[in-house]
């Protein structure tokens, strides 16, 4: 099967300013989501899509090909997938599984990567396979709704006074990956498709950067991450 992953990288960012080439460990947080994807023994094809000449040129040096997205398909309100569909038909290429590796969520394996391939792979029926962590400490049944006059009303009817322990496992989507069969992509214009599995991943490297305090949160795990992680 041939697999593509697709890196998306804007320029602009509000909540961390230029956030896809600001170090973490010492390398562009684009830089992660490259080597990631190139130590695979999985992937057919890596392509980056931005709209910026200064990640494009960074991402020379990783000899990866880059896509040149149209402005109108990299602002604040932009959908990944119109970019994803839009590098997918510029190269003009056929690929059974497209993944999204977001550089925004830095802390994964190649191993992960081909763990993610093969489960969709082995799984015929299956369209999609998503990467979340379960969520113990922060759960639904300790989330509430606010009304105009500040009174809580739970969020879920059953589980408020429950122990942690005794509550239904809740999942998260860590936004590591998203993979998909090029088909159900195409169909349902989504990497949410309907038909999907889980890949679950350790809540304890946890890291979705969209505000300052992400990346220093990220900065804070990624040293441990990279300790426990060096041989995968």
């Amino acid at each position: 099967m041939r697999i593509l992953v697709v890196i998306p990288a804007r320029g602009g960012s509000k909540g961390v300013p230029k956030k896809n080439i600001k170090l973490l460990g010492g390398k562009p947080l684009i830089a992660h989501a490259i080597e990631c994807a190139n130590s695979s023994k999985l992937v057919s094809k890596i392509v980056v899509s931005t709209d910026s000449d200064e990640i494009a040129a960074m991402v020379s040096n990783y000899k990866i090909e880059v896509v040149k997205r149209p402005l109108e398909l990299a602002d604040d309100t932009s959908n990944v997938v119109t970019a994803v569909e839009h590098a997918y038909k510029f190269l003009n290429e056929e690929f059974d599984i497209i993944v999204l590796l977001q550089p925004t969520s830095p802390l994964r394996t190649p191993k992960d990567l081909d763990d993610i391939i093969r489960l969709l792979q082995e799984n015929p029926q299956t369209d999609g396979v998503i990467s979340v962590v379960p969520m113990n400490e922060i759960h639904p049944a300790r989330m509430y709704n606010l009304a105009d006059n500040s009174m809580l009303t739970s969020f879920l009817e059953n589980g408020e006074t429950l122990r942690r322990q005794d509550l239904n496992p809740v999942y998260y989507r860590n936004g590591c990956f998203y993979a998909v069969r090029t088909k159900a992509f195409f169909e349902q214009k989504s990497f949410m498709v309907e038909n999907k599995l889980a890949f679950i991943m350790n809540p304890d490297w946890l890291a979705n950067i969209d505000t300052q305090r992400d990346f220093k949160l990220a900065t804070l795990l990624y040293q441990d991450w990279k300790n426990e992680n060096t041989n995968h």
